[in-house]
């Protein structure tokens, strides 16, 4: 890591240390026994060290770690999303080359920095073997809804999640060697505008934006989340190639997307009748309910950066 590195990893670190004392000292102020609120809020500020744990691991074996650690979350992503998604017995040839094929090819590929492959791997060979491979097992029934599901959880947890490694690749002029602050300028501006517009619809929300997917989430939150997430990332051009207005417009664009990607999921998990993706991280829910946002977000960010700045 180089110094403009570490010295965002060490203003995140000192951000989650005043979290901490603040969340502490709320819940010693507060009333003897559990506390919803206060206790959902220190487990989201323990989980997130965790995180930021992870990631930091990942950035200091750089390329390699950081595609290592993309690949896991892609797997268990992939298996949140088809652990919800009924599937019969013909279907197994398509699931397991989703797996086992699909998932680390996808990764490779990235790996070897070969664009032109990787860019369509998933959306148009894998598009069309899926199917192939479910349908030589005969059985019509559901065919279409079985298809596009694996397809879809494909596309949505390997293909957009990879567009975050993905970004290692590009060679950006007068940027070389610097592109994991890109990467950590992604995930936080995203990261960010999610907390934000939680917190900014709890203290100022009142009209829903859609409360049949998502009742938390508010009009107010919206406007207040984006904008200040917007801020923070113009804020922090001086880890990007963007001068301050470039770096605002994109985060403008990472953080519709991010809300836009929140609400699709949530339509996804109303469909299936559950409130959380799973319950691998406390305080998150499941490693899609972490990283939503992202699987928007990213490959726009990925395209837009390779098209404007290469």
């Amino acid at each position: 890591m180089d110094s403009n590195t570490l010295l965002l990893f060490g203003g995140i670190g000192g951000l989650l240390l005043f979290a901490t004392v603040v969340g502490r000292l709320l819940k010693w102020r507060s009333e003897p026994g559990p506390n919803a609120v206060i206790d959902n809020l220190n487990a989201r500020i323990d989980a997130w060290w965790m995180m930021v744990l992870v990631i930091g691991l990942a950035f200091l074996f750089g390329k390699v770690g950081v595609i290592l650690l993309f690949y896991f979350v892609s797997f268990y992503a992939l298996r949140e999303f088809l652990t919800l998604a009924p599937t019969r017995r013909s279907d197994y040839p398509a699931l397991v080359a989703a797996f086992y094929f699909a998932l680390p090819m996808q990764y490779l590929l990235i790996a070897l920095e070969w664009y032109g492959l990787f860019s369509i791997f998933i959306p148009v060979y894998l598009f069309l073997l899926l199917p192939i491979l479910s349908s030589l097992g005969g059985d019509t029934t559901r065919f279409l809804e079985r298809t596009s599901k694996v397809q879809w959880g494909l596309m949505i947890t390997v293909y957009c999640v990879s567009a975050v490694p993905a970004l290692m690749t590009l060679n950006i002029p007068s940027y070389e060697e610097r592109n994991l602050l890109l990467i950590a300028w992604l995930i936080l501006v995203v990261q960010i505008s999610d907390v934000l517009q939680y917190v900014c619809g709890k203290l100022f929300g009142k009209h829903k934006v859609a409360p049949n997917l998502s009742p938390s989430k508010t009009v107010e939150g919206l406007v207040g989340g984006v904008t200040l997430a917007t801020l923070i990332g113009a804020c922090l051009f001086w880890i990007t190639p963007f001068d301050f207005w470039q770096a605002a417009l994109m985060a403008l664009l990472v953080n519709l997307l991010g809300f836009a990607g929140g609400l699709v999921m949530s339509a996804i998990k109303r469909d299936r009748g559950v409130k959380d993706w799973g319950h691998m991280i406390e305080g998150h829910g499941g490693m899609l309910d972490r990283i939503d946002s992202v699987c928007f977000a990213a490959p726009i960010f990925f395209h837009f950066v390779r098209y404007w700045w290469i």
